[in-house]
């Protein structure tokens, strides 16, 4: 079963928190100095919240899903549009080890589908904290009009 995924960049953390916590009623199952995200049953949502320099809004949307399996029947769907689609496989980013996948839309949103491996002490990699702090892999496809994050 999919899990609808949101991440919004914000500029204050802790009231972003407190806002996001109010409006879902729920405290976040993962709490860092940059970083909140809240699993939701109801709607069912992974959404994330960070504060790392990036844009501040929308950062990206995408489906978290269960399996490898999964992962692989959401990949054959993403080959099917007409765009770039960025693997990356073990990839550490967001407190997480993940498989993934990346497409943008038209519009230029980045869409991430991923499958999560396991938890991690830090939100991403040296070559992250390098590029910027950011998880979405900057896109070659040159309608997309936005750069990483």
């Amino acid at each position: 079963m999919k899990r609808m995924h949101i991440h919004v960049s914000v500029d204050n953390l802790p009231e972003s928190i407190q806002f996001y916590s109010t409006l879902f009623a729920s405290e976040p199952s993962v709490l860092k100095t940059d970083y909140a995200k809240w699993m939701l049953e109801d709607p069912r949502i992974n959404f994330a919240i960070s504060k790392r320099g990036a844009a501040l809004g929308l950062n990206h949307l995408g489906f978290q899903v269960e399996s490898a399996e999964e992962l692989a029947a959401m990949n054959q769907r993403l080959q099917q549009l007409q765009a770039e689609v960025v693997a990356e496989m073990d990839t550490a980013c967001c407190y997480a080890k993940s498989d993934k996948y990346w497409v943008n839309d038209p519009q230029g949103i980045a869409w991430e589908t991923f499958h999560t491996l396991d938890s991690i002490p830090v939100f991403g990699s040296e070559a992250l904290k390098a590029a910027s702090n950011c998880c979405v892999p900057t896109p070659s496809n040159p309608r997309s009009g936005s750069t990483c994050c």
